[in-house]
């Protein structure tokens, strides 16, 4: 129990990045519907608290290292969400121009893998 927490500050912060969560996993879903995501497909709908928590536990330099459940992981980190979705529909202006996917975000200046 971290006596921090109770701050109303961090406590919306933990929200918000639990909201952003699980509507990037929705919009991933439907793109994922309607054949725009291919392969592979790993959500993290009902894990938005971890990496909620992670992000006001780790520092921005910090080195972040994630599973192959990574998007949340990656929102969490500072890594901007449209290039997140680009990396998972294989375009140019995805984390790893597309090569990625869904399993191997990785953006230089947030340090995240």
């Amino acid at each position: 129990y971290d006596e921090d927490i109770e701050d109303k500050n961090t406590l919306m912060e933990i929200y918000k990045s639990m909201q952003l969560s699980r509507l990037f996993e929705v919009a991933c879903t439907k793109q994922y519907m309607a054949g725009k995501i291919k392969g592979f497909m790993h959500l993290d709908n009902g894990q938005e608290s971890i990496p909620a928590f992670m992000k006001i536990a780790l520092q921005r330099t910090d080195k972040k290292y994630s599973y192959y459940r990574e998007h949340c992981h990656a929102l969490a980190s500072g890594v901007d969400p449209r290039k997140i979705m680009a990396e998972l529909c294989m375009k140019d202006g995805g984390t790893s121009r597309g090569a990625g996917g869904s399993m191997h975000i990785y953006d230089k200046p947030t340090r995240f893998q």
